[in-house]
């Protein structure tokens, strides 16, 4: 009754800091937890978090405006590099021999020019021509249309009205006058795709002729063992790419020799040109080169003769079924081994990324692909089992006869069990 209690001291609000222990001794005073209390401050850690996030906000969209304003000129890059690429063989074959580098790519690059402008311009010459034969021709093939017309319809019509209903009609005004007006947008997208040719021409010149310099900056910045796989990709990327060129160009040149055959058997005009065409489109343009290599020959043949355009017609489906099926797989098998499903796969793919220009190196990237990770795959003696030949291995269940002669016999023998104790009874 006697004792006495110590009060708790109290705080500047008021409150009491600690309570006496039942010992008399005091409990030091506890801080109070970090964002509790009115008076709470802000972690130290917060505004720093929400900078760094702004920040790579910030970075990732002007990352992404770069990407798709320069989307254009990457392409571009990509393009000249698969070229470079594509004559690294040639180029370093003579530089093997002495040559130096630039001179040597110089040079191939100076034959591909004259090959192509001269390709150009003699396909330029026989599509002016052909136009020209088919505009004077006009009324003959709207005579006979005419006449056809009049003897299986009954009707009484006339060139000089339909060429007056023709001049008259909306659709040619509105025709005129768009092409007019389109005049500009042609010119510029024609000045645009010079200039886009030439950068790709720029661009794959350099990473020819610095090939080797290009080189050794990247594996500069790699380890040993980088270098080596480095290196090795790039080795595999010119086989590929410089042996799809090599099966293709072989395919192209079979291709314009059996076309021109025809062409020139059917006496149609222009035949060499007509089978270079063929040649080249059917074979560097995937999937739907072989139709538009063959509608221009179809076109020419049906000024000289419709009958001519659909030999014409027969001849190119015959003839891409043989080489689907009997050239490509010979040609291909030791340059661009891949599965036709995979190379229809790969063009697909590279059409929905980046377009026609995906679609030419869609199949040497894959192919380059599949020969740089075959070498990492381990593979192993496939097991002599029917089944991997699609067979059903002997002795495995019985056969669908033998089963259904199985239970053939168990209904009937259950008939005859039925009919004994009917008997029976």
């Amino acid at each position: 009754m006697g004792e006495t209690c110590s009060v708790a001291p109290t705080d500047e609000s008021g409150q009491a800091a600690q309570h006496a222990s039942p010992l008399g001794t005091t409990t030091p005073a506890q801080p109070p937890a970090e964002g509790a209390g009115p008076n709470a401050r802000m972690p130290r850690w917060l505004p720093r978090a929400m900078v760094l996030a702004l920040a790579l906000i910030a970075v990732f969209q002007l990352g992404s405006w770069a990407f798709h304003q320069l989307i254009g000129l990457l392409t571009n890059i990509l393009i000249a590099f698969f070229l470079a690429l594509a004559i690294e063989p040639a180029v370093s074959k003579m530089a093997a021999r002495g040559m130096r580098r630039g001179l040597a790519t110089f040079l191939v690059f100076f034959g591909v020019l004259i090959v192509t402008a001269g390709f150009v311009t003699l396909l330029g010459s026989m599509l002016a021509g052909q136009i020209i034969k088919i505009v004077e021709d006009f009324p003959n093939y709207l005579d006979s249309v005419i006449a056809w017309i009049n003897g299986h319809f009954h009707t009484e019509l006339k060139r000089v009205d339909v060429q007056e209903g023709l001049l008259r009609s909306d659709w040619l005004r509105n025709y005129v006058q768009n092409s007019a007006t389109g005049v500009l947008d042609v010119s510029a997208q024609v000045l645009g795709g010079l200039f886009q040719l030439l950068t790709i021409a720029l661009f794959s010149f350099y990473f020819a002729a610095d090939g080797p310099r290009l080189r050794r900056t990247i594996c500069s910045v790699l380890p040993p063992a980088r270098q080596a796989e480095v290196l090795r990709a790039w080795e595999i990327a010119v086989d590929k790419t410089g042996g799809y060129i090599y099966s293709r160009g072989l395919m192209a040149l079979a291709s314009g020799v059996a076309h021109f055959v025809l062409l020139q058997a059917l006496d149609v005009p222009y035949a060499p040109v007509l089978a270079v065409w063929v040649g080249l489109v059917s074979q560097f343009i995937p999937t739907i080169g072989t139709y538009l290599a063959g509608a221009l020959p179809m076109l020419v043949a049906f000024t000289v003769d419709p009958w001519y355009a659909l030999w014409v017609l027969v001849f190119v489906v015959v003839y891409q079924q043989f080489e689907n099926y009997m050239l490509q797989p010979k040609l291909t098998s030791k340059t661009v081994d891949i599965h036709p499903a995979v190379a229809f796969g790969s063009v697909i793919a590279g059409t929905a990324l980046l377009g026609a220009v995906g679609a030419l190196i869609a199949i040497p990237a894959v192919a380059t692909l599949q020969a740089f990770l075959g070498a990492y795959v381990k593979r192993y003696a496939v097991t002599d089992d029917p089944r991997v030949h699609g067979h059903r291995r002997r002795g495995q269940g019985p056969s669908p006869v033998i089963r259904a002669r199985a239970l053939w016999e168990r209904r009937r023998q259950g008939t005859q069990d039925s009919t004994d104790d009917d008997s029976s009874s």
